[in-house]
Formats: C-alpha cells, structure tokens, sequence
C-alpha cells in the first residue's frame, strides 16, 4: 500500500499530459454546463472547444464535481494508499472545498482537504509542494497545516481584454462596461487570499502588463523579500486563447525580472476563463516549499 495520494480539480490546471510525470497524483475535472448540456473539462471539453463556445455566445455556466464522485474516487484510492491530501480551488471562490470538508469528516484520518486560497498556477505550485512534503515525510494532517499556514504567500494579476464576460458575470454594472468599452480600458484583476478583486484600470494592454510587472516587483520587495532571499519564489504566466501575447509577456518579465524563475507558461483554468473571456494575461507569484 502507498502512503499518501494528492488529488487536485482541473481548476489547478494540472493536465492529462502532465500526469504523465506524476506519481500518485490525482485530477477531479471540473463540470460545465453549456447550453443545457454538461461538459467536462479535458474529457469532452477542449480548450478550443471552450473558446469557440464562448465566442458563438454559448450559455456557460460552472458547477461543483458530483460529491459521489468525489468520494468514489477517495474509496477506490484508500484502497491503495493510507491517506489523501485534497486540495481543491479556493473556498472563496467555490463551494466545493466546503462541500468536501464536510463530507472528509467521515474520513477521519484518512481524508484531509486542504483550503489554501489558491487556484489555477498557484494551485498547481500546491501540488507540487505536497508532493514535496510526502517525499520529506510529513503526514497527511501536517501538509494540510503547513498548505493552509503558507495560503498567503502567493500573488496572481490578471489583465482582462473584454468587459464582456465581467458585466455578464455581474462583477460590473452594463453602464461601466459600456463606458470602459468605449474608452478601451483594461481592467487588472487581483487574487489575494482566494478573492478575484479589481487592482487597477489603465488605458491599453501595454500600460497593462507595467502594471502588473511592478505589482509583482513590489511583492518582492515587500511581502516575499524573506522567501526571495532564500530562492523559495517563482513567477507564472497564463493566458486564455493568446499563446503569442503570453510568450512576449515572459520575455518582457524576463528582462524586468531576471532573478525570479519563471516556473509555467500555460493556459488558465477553463472556470477563471468563462470569468474573463479570451485575450487575458495573468502573472503569478508564489513559495516553493
């Protein structure tokens, strides 16, 4: 029997591809309903897929994993392995960390869901640290601790393209949206402790990513210089649907940061993306354990 199972939903952005070179790591992927019919991510629902959907105005909503299937998949591991960490997007951002606690408790000792504010790159750098964690010897109780006592220490901003799906989600009025849409602003959105909020408004994508970059610089220079001085932070890219934009925003990184390792580049989780729409940048921080 093995000791511990990580299981993660896809909103960590961990893919079928990367399981390819990962043990004992396990992905829920998250539902969707779109036009009245429920769609998976990464099993009948593509990135491509997404876009194309979102674009041809599709009715895209989000929804929870199924909690029996949840708790099937912890059945079938717990007959392999001793105990499960869990970690699932961030309780401010959906129910089903909540929903997972709840039903963990009839685990006792076994199951150990995990709430560390994160979610897509972030998330993903959770795993990683879990794993790290197991190798190190920790137990499944003393990972969730150290995963939730770490929660803070990560930073995401996100430059998003189109008020579109913000005035669609409600998160701003049709008369805002109306009047950034005519005098092009682009609004930078921040995840702090689990919660998307607004961080600024600028007039052009360019202005955009300096924004970010110096948001990112000042974490360094206050909230991270301890980690940062002891090697212990990576940057992330992600993007939806501008592979091309993404990749000059690592190379504009590179220059203005040149000491920090730039750990990802890939697209963000489909959930964030219904949010946001195409043509969205975002730039991550956050400790290694």
């Amino acid at each position: 029997m093995g000791n511990i199972a990580v299981v993660v939903d896809s909103n960590s952005g961990v893919t079928s591809k990367d399981l390819q070179s990962l043990k004992d790591v396990y992905v829920i992927p998250m539902p969707f309903m779109i036009d009245g019919e429920e769609y998976f991510e990464e099993i009948n629902l593509s990135q491509e897929d997404f876009y194309s959907k979102l674009e041809n105005d599709s009715d895209i909503s989000t929804s929870q994993p199924a909690i029996g299937q949840v708790i099937e998949l912890w059945d079938n591991l717990l007959k392999k392995y001793k105990q499960i960490i869990h970690i699932p997007m961030s309780s401010s951002l959906s129910q089903t960390c909540e929903t997972a606690k709840n039903f963990a408790k009839d685990y006792e000792g076994k199951v150990f869901v995990v709430d560390n504010k994160r979610i897509s790159v972030t998330l993903k750098q959770s795993m990683h640290d879990a794993l790290t964690l197991i190798d190190k010897g920790y137990s499944g109780e003393e990972i969730r601790k150290i995963l939730e006592d770490t929660s803070a220490d990560s930073s995401i901003y996100i430059m998003v393209d189109t008020l579109k799906y913000l005035k669609k989600g409600g998160r701003i009025t049709p008369a805002a949206a109306a009047i950034g849409t005519l005098l092009k602003i682009k609004p930078v959105l921040q995840i702090q402790g689990g919660k998307l909020d607004s961080f600024a408004k600028v007039m052009n994508e360019k202005v955009a990513r300096i924004k970010m970059i110096n948001a990112i610089k000042g974490d360094i220079e206050k909230r991270f210089k301890e980690y940062v001085e002891e090697n212990k932070m990576q940057i992330s890219v992600a993007y939806t649907n501008c592979k091309d934009k993404a990749e000059e925003f690592v190379n504009q990184i590179k220059q203005e940061i040149p000491n920090i390792k730039i750990a990802y580049v890939e697209p963000l989780s489909l959930s964030i993306a219904c949010h946001i729409g195409s043509g969205a940048l975002a730039i991550a921080i956050s400790r290694v354990l």
